[in-house]
């Protein structure tokens, strides 16, 4: 089973209880705000919506995921955005410094 995004129903529930905030500014989610800034979406670390493992797999805020986009990790990590709101590869959440670190890939 997948869910609407094609991410597997285990997958999904492993992030939703792992990422309770923005895995990229660490923004905590809110449920019931319509903030951009405060509403969780679904992120591919490394942009391949094949690799939908719990290890490519955040939830991350929808400005942060609108900035990144379809950019490389390594890429966005140095644009004015993360620059201005402080993200860097070690204020990241532990699961995209291990996606830094090692790469998911297709399996």
């Amino acid at each position: 089973m997948v869910n609407k995004w094609g991410i597997p129903i285990d997958v999904e529930n492993t992030v939703l209880a792992r990422d309770k905030s923005c895995v990229y500014c660490g923004v905590t989610f809110t449920k019931n705000d319509n903030s951009r800034k405060t509403k969780q979406s679904w992120e591919h670390i490394v942009n391949d919506i094949r690799i939908n493992g719990a290890d490519n797999i955040a939830l991350c805020c929808m400005s942060c995921n609108a900035s990144k986009g379809a950019k490389l990790l390594k890429i966005w990590l140095d644009s004015k955005y993360c620059k201005d709101k402080g993200i860097t590869k070690e204020t990241v959440a532990l699961v995209v410094k291990k996606a830094i670190k090692n790469p998911p890939e297709l399996k």
